[in-house]
C-alpha cells in the first residue's frame, strides 16, 4: 500500500451536502475506514469547505458535532424557478460549448448580484469563514475547484496558487445567482460545480480514488461523477452518493440549514452500508 496514491474527492450539494459528507467520513473512520489520511483532497462547493477543514485538521467527531448543533446565524436560501430556468437557457443555446455555457451562468451570477438578489461579497465571505479551521493552506494536498464568471474558464486553486484560502473555498461556494461570485485578483469567479459536480477528475492517476457525491448526476454540459471515474481504468474506485435515507434526511433544499443535523445523522448511518466496499477501494 507504501506505494499506492489515494484521493478523496468531495463534491457539491449545498449545507446539507456539507453536514452529509462529514457524517460519513465520521461514519466510515468509526467502521475502521478513515479517509482523510489521502494523499489528495479535491473539494467542489460543499466539498471545498470539508476539505479544508480535513486537511486542515479538524477532527471529525468535532466536526459533526458541530454539524448536529441547532443552526444559529446563517439564513435559508434556495435555488429558485427563475435561476433555474436561466440555467436551462443557457444550456439550450450553448450546447456542445461547455466553456460558454459556465460564462453564461457567470452573467447570471454578475447580473443578481448588482440586482441586489444576492448576500453581499463580505457577507458570504464571514459565513465561510466561520466554517473553516485557519485562514491558512493546509501542508496536505487539497485542491479547490471555482469557474471565472467573465470567461467560464474553470479553475483549480492549491497552495501554490498565491489564492487565499478563504477565498477559494468562498468561491467554489458561489452558487450562481443564490450567493455573489468571490473577487480574487481582480477577477469575480462562481461554483466550481458548474463545471462537474465533483470534478472527479483532477484526481487522475492516483491508485485508489473515493467519490463523495451529495448530487452525483450531471445536466447536459455539467459532467457527471461517473462519467468522469469511468476513465480511470487503472484506479480502484469507490462512488458514495445519498441512499434513500439520506434523500430523505436532506430534502427538496440543500440550502436549508434547518436540514443540517439530520443530514449529518443520515451520512453517518449510511456509513455502516457503504464501509466495506469503500475499505475494497481505499485498502483492500
Amino acid at each position: 500500500m507504501s506505494d499506492q496514491r489515494t484521493a478523496l474527492v468531495l463534491g457539491g450539494g449545498g449545507i446539507t451536502g456539507i453536514a452529509w459528507e462529514i457524517g460519513l467520513l465520521a461514519g466510515l473512520a468509526e467502521a475502521g475506514v478513515d479517509l482523510t489520511s489521502a494523499d489528495l483532497v479535491v473539494g467542489t462547493s460543499a466539498g471545498s469547505v470539508v476539505g479544508a477543514q480535513v486537511t486542515g485538521g479538524a477532527e471529525l467527531e468535532a466536526m459533526f458535532a458541530r454539524q448536529i448543533q441547532p443552526p444559529a446565524q446563517e439564513k435559508v436560501a434556495r435555488m429558485t424557478r427563475a435561476n433555474l430556468a436561466r440555467y436551462a437557457w443557457a444550456m439550450l443555446v450553448t450546447r456542445g460549448r461547455d466553456e460558454e455555457f459556465r460564462r453564461r451562468v457567470g452573467q447570471v451570477a454578475l447580473a443578481a448580484e448588482k440586482a441586489g438578489l444576492t448576500p453581499t461579497e463580505q457577507e458570504r465571505l464571514d459565513v465561510i469563514g466561520a466554517r473553516l479551521v485557519g485562514s491558512e493552506w493546509p501542508d496536505r494536498q487539497l485542491t479547490v475547484t471555482a469557474v471565472d464568471a467573465a470567461t467560464g474558464e474553470f479553475t483549480a486553486f492549491d497552495r501554490s496558487s498565491g489564492v487565499p484560502l478563504l477565498q477559494a473555498v468562498a468561491a467554489s461556494c458561489a452558487v450562481p445567482g443564490v450567493y455573489p461570485p468571490v473577487t480574487i485578483g481582480g477577477k469575480r469567479y462562481i461554483d466550481g460545480g458548474m463545471r462537474s459536480t465533483a470534478n472527479a477528475d483532477l484526481a487522475q492517476g492516483h491508485d485508489r480514488l473515493v467519490v463523495l457525491a451529495p448530487i452525483p448526476r450531471g445536466v447536459g454540459p455539467i459532467t457527471s461523477v461517473d462519467a468522469q471515474v469511468t476513465s480511470m481504468v487503472s484506479a480502484r474506485v469507490a462512488v458514495v452518493s445519498p441512499d434513500q435515507g439520506s434523500k430523505a434526511a436532506i430534502g427538496r433544499n440543500v440550502l436549508d440549514p434547518a436540514a443540517r443535523a439530520g443530514s449529518a445523522r443520515a451520512g453517518r448511518a449510511q456509513a455502516a452500508a457503504v464501509a466495506e466496499r469503500v475499505a475494497e477501494a481505499w485498502t483492500g
